[in-house]
C-alpha cells in the first residue's frame, strides 16, 4: 500500500445539510491514508461548520475558489492543484462512500493508473435505491471506453494524480462525462469492482431536479459535440473521439425522451426514468 496516498476533491457549493455526511464517510474508510480538499465555491467556512457537527481532523483541508458558483468542474480542479497525494478521487458534498471503498480502489488505481467501482443511486428524501449501475458482486472486471459510454449513471474514478485530467470548466453539466473519457483515453481499460460502494444521491433541489435540467443537459451534449469536432478535448485517441460523438447522440436521444416523460408527469429526474427503463 506504499503510495495509496489519497486527495479526495470535495466541491463545496450550498453543501450545508449534507457536507457532514460526506465527511463522515470519509472518516470511517478503512483506508487511513487520505486528505480531503474541501473546497467552498459558497463563500462559506467549511471548517467552522463541519467543527460544529464535531467534524474535526487534521487530514481535512480547506480552499475556495473566491467566488460563489463557479461550477463544479472550477471548483475541482482548485481541489485538483491543492491535491498533495499520489491519487486523487472526487467525492460530491451529497454523495458518500462505503467504508471499504478506497481499501478496494487505491492498490488498484495505483497499480492500473485508474479503478471504477460500481454505484448506487439512492433517493435522497426516503433513502430508497433507484437502481445499481451494474449487477452486484465481490468481484472485479474491466471498465473500457466503450462500457463507460453506454452508462448513464455518473461515476467517480479513483486516478493516479500524475494522470488525472482537470476537468473540462466549459462543460458544466455534463462534465463528469468528459471528464471520465478523457481519463480513460489516457489511461486505457481499468479495473471496476462490482461491489457498489459509492451511492450517488438524487436530492430534491440538486441540478439534476431542476425544472430545466432536460434542456441543460441538450446544451451541453451540443457543445460536446462542438468541441468533439474541433479540438476534441485533447482526446488522442481518433477512433474513441468518433464514438464518444457517437454515444452523445444516443444520449441527446435518451435525454429527449426523458423530457417527454418529465412533461408528461411520469418521472421526477433523469435517474428515475433511467430505472423504470431497467438500467
Amino acid at each position: 500500500m506504499d503510495g495509496a496516498g489519497v486527495s479526495v476533491i470535495v466541491p463545496a457549493y450550498r453543501a450545508e445539510a449534507t457536507i457532514g455526511r460526506a465527511v463522515r464517510s470519509l472518516l470511517a474508510q478503512t483506508h487511513a491514508d487520505w486528505e480531503a480538499v474541501i473546497v467552498a465555491d459558497d463563500g462559506v467556512d467549511y471548517r467552522a461548520l463541519l467543527a460544529a457537527e464535531g467534524l474535526a481532523d487534521p487530514r481535512l483541508r480547506f480552499a475556495a475558489t473566491g467566488r460563489v458558483g463557479s461550477g463544479a468542474p472550477a471548483t475541482r480542479n482548485v481541489g485538483l492543484r491543492a491535491a498533495r497525494k499520489p491519487l486523487v478521487a472526487p467525492l460530491d458534498s451529497d454523495d458518500l462512500w462505503s467504508p471499504r471503498r478506497l481499501a478496494v480502489l487505491a492498490p488498484l488505481a495505483l497499480a492500473r493508473g485508474a479503478a471504477a467501482d460500481n454505484v448506487v443511486v439512492v433517493r435522497e428524501r426516503d433513502g430508497a435505491e433507484l437502481s445499481t449501475l451494474f449487477p452486484r458482486s465481490d468481484s472485479v472486471g474491466e471498465l473500457t471506453a466503450d462500457r463507460f459510454l453506454a452508462t448513464s449513471v455518473p461515476m467517480f474514478l479513483v486516478l493516479r494524480r500524475d494522470l488525472c485530467p482537470d476537468w473540462p470548466e466549459d462543460v458544466t453539466f455534463c462534465d463528469d462525462v468528459v471528464f471520465n473519457v478523457l481519463a480513460l483515453d489516457r489511461v486505457g481499460p481499468i479495473p471496476l469492482a462490482y461491489a457498489p460502494m459509492c451511492e450517488y444521491r438524487q436530492r430534491e433541489g440538486s441540478i439534476t431536479f431542476a425544472a430545466d435540467a432536460a434542456a441543460r443537459a441538450e446544451a451541453c451534449y451540443r457543445h460536446v459535440l462542438e468541441r468533439l469536432a474541433g479540438d476534441g478535448f485533447g482526446i488522442r485517441d481518433e477512433s474513441l473521439r468518433r464514438r464518444f460523438a457517437a454515444a452523445v447522440e444516443a444520449k441527446r436521444a435518451l435525454n429527449a425522451a426523458y423530457e417527454a416523460a418529465h412533461a408528461a408527469g411520469r418521472v421526477a429526474n433523469f435517474q428515475e426514468f433511467i430505472a423504470l427503463q431497467g438500467g
